[in-house]
């Protein structure tokens, strides 16, 4: 993996991006531990999160098509709004298998602040290179955690298998190297100025993740 602005943002916030990509509740769902009311807590707000999620994939798609010249851009974004449609379908289908009621959900702080988040970076002056990094950020921290998930030495339940692989497999981890590449790729390019709202970004993000799974966690 070659070395660009995001390894050395990770590097330089080690602590905080492995409390985002390593935290209790995941290591209690590799470790057989997890308590399934926090599980399906879990399952309640991220389906708020993803119906959120879906207006800012389609933002940074459309800044992708204004402001970046590699049509390769559009073409990666695009292949993840429409993974976008699948995964409310699962949320909808995992929900009525622990049978939570997705309709009578109350976002709860965390869910809240994260989703407030999003409505900035949806918004037009938001450029396209800090768009593109906090989109990158947010999958990142998902495939990094739910991939300890599937390990050869995790224990896993049966239940919740589904759900570890939805994000913890190999095509996401290769889809958000992709993502990778193209934030690296407009770091690298950009002005001083860009570069550290990025970067701001970023580490709200992370520590978003982190308030996501206390609150999940519980």
């Amino acid at each position: 993996m070659e070395r660009g602005v995001l390894e050395r943002w990770i590097k330089e916030n080690e602590g905080l991006y492995v409390e985002a990509t390593r935290h209790p509740f995941i290591l209690s769902i590799r470790d057989g531990t997890v308590d399934f009311s926090a599980y399906k807590r879990w399952l309640e707000q991220d389906y708020l999160f993803i119906r959120n999620f879906v207006p800012f994939v389609a933002s940074v798609l459309v800044k992708a098509s204004r402001e970046s010249e590699d049509d390769s851009d559009m073409e990666t974004i695009l292949g993840g709004m429409a993974a976008l449609h699948d995964e409310i379908l699962w949320f909808k289908k995992e929900a009525s298998k622990w049978n939570v009621q997705l309709s009578h959900v109350v976002p709860q702080n965390a869910t809240e602040a994260y989703c407030r988040l999003l409505e900035i970076l949806i918004n037009p002056e938001t450029d396209y290179t800090t768009a593109v990094t906090a989109f990158w950020t947010i999958e990142a921290v998902y495939q990094q955690s739910f991939s300890l998930c599937l390990k050869s030495d995790s224990k896993t339940v049966a239940e919740l298998m589904e759900a570890c692989r939805r994000w913890g497999n190999d095509d996401f981890g290769t889809y958000c190297e992709s993502l990778r590449r193209i934030a690296n790729r407009h770091l690298a390019n950009a002005q001083e100025s860009v570069r550290k709202k990025a970067e701001e970004a970023f580490k709200l993000i992370l520590q978003l993740e982190v308030d996501f799974w206390n609150m999940s966690f519980g």
